[in-house]
């Protein structure tokens, strides 16, 4: 497995993390525990909380962290519940949060999960393997309006109602099962000249796999209640990879670093209307890391500090 995960920008994130030995982390996206592992060799006294749904990557993960120390907890939740989860184990403040939004290698190279168009499985993309919806009642119930919605606004797939026509008719005929029939049907209704500009299946698959695991609405919450639980001094940073999740961050980001409008340019700021934040810096992967994994490609880490 190890072999097979690639951590995305590894470097310049715990370099932007400023990590103290006796400080708070939390790593909302544990995944197969790159970005951990190195949070967790630098904390001598402090405590690192990982979240992850996935039970798989959980066991995997912990077995590299106790070869390290014993300075951590995995909390199996969404990171929607950050500031619930923290809150319950009495964490009110906290050093240095990460979250990096990409799927993982082993997820996307597991053929049964179901997230690659590449090979054949049947649909499912759920992050968290217990909730029910999955990628095959979304692609066989949804109706031809929320489907072309969906492809429109989550992938930004510029055929998307042509799409989702052609599914509802060979819906049909017969229930969709697998990755390659969707992707068959896909191609069945885009241009010739767009199949052969790149994979026409890509952005309907990001969609699904958003509206599976209602991607946007959790980040968003969930970057909000980061910003929260930062203390005065602390470092978040993000890595999106598609201009979705971006958007959100950057927005964000803008709004809570910028003294409000209505206040701008006068003498005296009242502390709520002064910058929450400050931002840090943009980055994107070296032609080094490209070079070494081509899934990077795509890659942004936002990065702020706590005001």
């Amino acid at each position: 497995m190890s072999e097979k995960h690639y951590s995305v920008l590894l470097d310049e994130s715990i370099e932007n993390l400023n990590i103290k030995e006796d400080g708070i982390y939390v790593d909302c996206t544990l995944g197969y525990a790159g970005h951990s592992s190195q949070i967790l060799k630098r904390i001598t006294r402090g405590c690192l909380f990982a979240f992850d749904q996935d039970g798989e990557a959980i066991t995997y993960s912990r077995r590299i962290l106790d070869q390290i120390n014993d300075n951590y907890e995995i909390i199996n939740s969404n990171f929607v519940n950050i500031k619930s989860e923290l809150n319950k184990r009495n964490i009110n403040k906290v050093d240095g949060i990460l979250f990096d939004l990409g799927v993982s290698s082993p997820q996307l190279d597991e053929t049964e999960r179901g997230f690659s168009f590449h090979k054949d499985a049947k649909l499912d993309m759920r992050m968290n393997q217990n909730q029910k919806l999955s990628a095959y009642e979304v692609v066989n119930n949804y109706s031809e309006s929320e489907l072309t919605r969906i492809f429109y606004e989550y992938g930004e797939e510029k055929f998307a109602k042509k799409i989702a026509s052609g599914i509802v008719k060979a819906r049909e005929e017969k229930k969709i099962e697998t990755t390659l029939e969707l992707v068959e049907l896909i191609k069945n209704n885009v241009p010739e000249k767009y199949r052969r500009e790149h994979h026409p299946a890509r952005k309907v698959f990001q969609a699904i796999r958003i509206e599976v695991n209602d991607e946007l609405n959790v980040f968003e919450k969930a970057l909000n209640d980061s910003i929260d639980l930062l203390a005065t001094g602390g470092r978040l940073c993000v890595i999106t990879f598609h201009s979705l999740e971006d958007r959100i961050c950057k927005n964000t980001f803008k709004r809570l670093s910028e003294v409000d409008k209505v206040y701008r340019g006068l003498p005296f700021i009242p502390d709520e209307y002064k910058p929450k934040i400050k931002l840090i810096g943009k980055y994107k992967p070296s032609k080094k890391e490209l070079d070494e994994n081509n899934r990077s490609r795509s890659a942004i880490l936002r990065v702020i500090e706590k005001e």
